[in-house]
Order: structure tokens, then sequence, then C-alpha cells
């Protein structure tokens, strides 16, 4: 009687066991079924989206660049002889920063230096083929600059200021 027990006990523990895994395994492929059948085509699609929105946003930022006009680089091309138009563009902004060294700051801020502190450029956009904005600042005060630019027939760079602002103190 008593291996008449265990053998009943053993076959209602595998019963027990197939019954358990057959029950996980349906409600996983239930689950799977009532899952949207296109959740990745979904979150590709709002990726993609989201990718474009981003890049129209980028180009609108960028309009007004020199990298991305064409006008201006046909006429640096034509006018000046450039070939590289990122080289030029980095040949003029180092042109720009080296006033930085300056022991008075930079001069084409159209700011004088004020106790220790000195103005200098901190960054700068070519719009186009002949002008550039710049922010600058001394560590305590801010301001922008829109500077025209010229090349010269040795290929010099020069600066002329058109217009600059310094931010009041209580807006920094």
């Amino acid at each position: 009687m008593r291996k008449s027990l265990f053998l009943y006990l053993f076959i209602i523990a595998v019963l027990m066991n197939v019954f358990t895994y057959k029950y996980f395994t349906s409600k996983e492929n239930s689950e799977l079924k009532s899952a949207p059948e296109n959740s990745n085509s979904v979150n590709t699609k709002s990726l993609s989206d989201s990718i474009t929105h981003l890049n129209d946003k980028l180009y609108d930022a960028n309009i007004f660049s020199l990298e991305n006009n064409d006008r201006a680089q046909n006429y640096l091309i034509e006018t000046s002889n450039v070939n590289n138009i990122q080289g030029f563009a980095e040949k003029v902004k180092q042109a720009l920063l080296s006033y930085n060294d300056s022991p008075d700051g930079n001069k084409y801020t159209d700011q004088v230096k004020m106790g220790d502190q000195k103005f200098i450029i901190n960054t700068m956009k070519l719009l186009n083929h002949r002008w550039i904005i710049a922010n600058y600042s001394n560590g305590q005060l801010w301001g922008e600059v829109l500077l025209k630019y010229f090349i010269d027939d040795k290929g010099g760079v020069s600066f002329e200021v058109m217009n600059s602002y310094l931010y009041p103190a209580s807006l920094n």
C-alpha cells in the first residue's frame, strides 16, 4: 500500500508540473498576442518623427550661417579664391580670437577693460561672407557684438564693429 501511495503522489506531482507549465506558457502567449503587434513600428515611427522634427529645428537655427548660405559661399569662391569654406571659417574665427590675448582684452568687443577683468570673445558664428555675431564677457558682465569682416588680397582678415550691446549687471 505504501508503494501505491508514493506512485499516486508522484503521478499527481508530475501532473501538477505539466499543468503549471501549460498555464504559464499559454499566459505568456496570450500576453504577446494582446500586445500591439506593431509596437516596434510605432516606436520607430515616433522616433523617426522626433528626428525629423529635430532636423527641422536645426535647419531653422542654422539658416543664418556661412555653411548653409550658398550665395555667400559662391561670393567667397569668386572674389577671394576660397576653396574650403570650413577651413576659411576656422581661419576667420582664429583671427578674431587671437585678439583675446591682448592685455586690454579683445578690442572688437567694443568695451574697455573694467578693473582687472578684460572682455574677451567666447563664441561666435559666421552669418555670411560679411558678418559675424559673437558673445563676450569679462566673467561678470556679458554682451554681444555684430562685426563686419573683410578679406584683403593677401588673405588677411580685418574686422569692424557694427554694433555692440553690454547687458546690465542686474540681468546677469
